[in-house]
């Protein structure tokens, strides 16, 4: 089923960037969403945005945040940040750690899915999940890049797992894939996850790096069958707020929706203002 109840952020969180979220990018219980993320953009503090609206909104949504390879310091910032339960393997263990901490990860939070339950897991990163499974797969050609061609079959089955279930549970999953990190085998892995989820949400290395957040690429975020999610009235809104900023480049429109969502205190009076 397609993801049809939307976790409205803004409920739970007055900061812009979680706005921007709910206009641009709204997030389904189901839904399967790809943080695409370039170095020094900012993700870590969307994620722990995200997580804090998340349990704000509806704290019956059980969280998992699954770290993978993560380095120490970050480790421990999360658990002292966010309302989820974290599982984390950090930079120092071994490839066969973070594999078995995944995997486990994954068991339990199907089961609770299946038993009914709403499921929201944050990944960081699916880039580096990728990469640890590439260290195990036993496929018969090596891509170039020097990804297995195996290697992504888990981390796939991992990421197609989100879905909202016909008796009740729902399963969500968030996960960031690393981009213009210099890497070919992660360029690879973007290119094999892109287009995958339901939603995609671009962070914007020039804004943050100028101080604008939310920095996100406006034109190049959105989520599939936004209508399923939306009112009516909130969707004829976010069409017409798409076409204002549709002719503006990735810098003016970031500039643009950051002004308007100063000039109104919510959403919905922003999208009321729209002509």
């Amino acid at each position: 089923m397609d993801p049809h109840e939307w976790i409205q952020l803004e409920k739970g969180s007055t900061d812009p960037s979680m706005r921007a979220l709910d206009l641009l990018a709204p997030i389904g219980k189901g839904t399967r969403g790809l943080i695409v993320a370039p170095p020094k953009a900012g993700k870590t503090t969307f994620l722990k945005q995200i997580s804090n609206a998340v349990h704000a909104v509806d704290p019956k949504i059980r969280q998992y945040c699954l770290l993978i390879d993560e380095r120490p310091e970050e480790v421990t910032d999360f658990k002292r940040s966010i309302p989820a339960e974290i599982w984390a393997s950090s930079s120092d263990q071994s490839y066969d750690k973070h594999k078995r901490l995944a995997d486990d990860m994954m068991r339990v939070a199907i089961e609770k899915a299946a038993s009914g339950e709403d499921v929201f897991i944050l990944l960081d990163s699916l880039t580096r999940l990728a990469r640890v499974h590439n260290q195990f797969a036993t496929g018969a050609r090596t891509m170039s890049g020097g990804l297995d061609s195996r290697a992504m079959e888990i981390p796939r089955r991992f990421f197609g797992a989100a879905r909202k279930l016909e008796e009740g549970g729902s399963m969500t999953i968030l996960a960031t894939i690393l981009v213009d990190t210099g890497s070919k085998m992660d360029e690879i892995i973007f290119q094999e996850f892109k287009g995958t989820g339901n939603m995609e949400l671009v962070l914007y290395r020039q804004a943050a790096d100028m101080r604008i957040f939310p920095a996100l690429k406006v034109r190049d975020s959105g989520t599939r069958k936004e209508e399923k999610l939306f009112t009516p009235e909130y969707l004829e809104g976010v069409y017409k707020l798409r076409r204002a900023l549709a002719p503006l480049g990735d810098l003016e429109s970031i500039k643009a929706l950051t002004e308007l969502m100063r000039t109104y205190k919510n959403n919905a009076a922003l999208l009321a203002s729209l002509k």
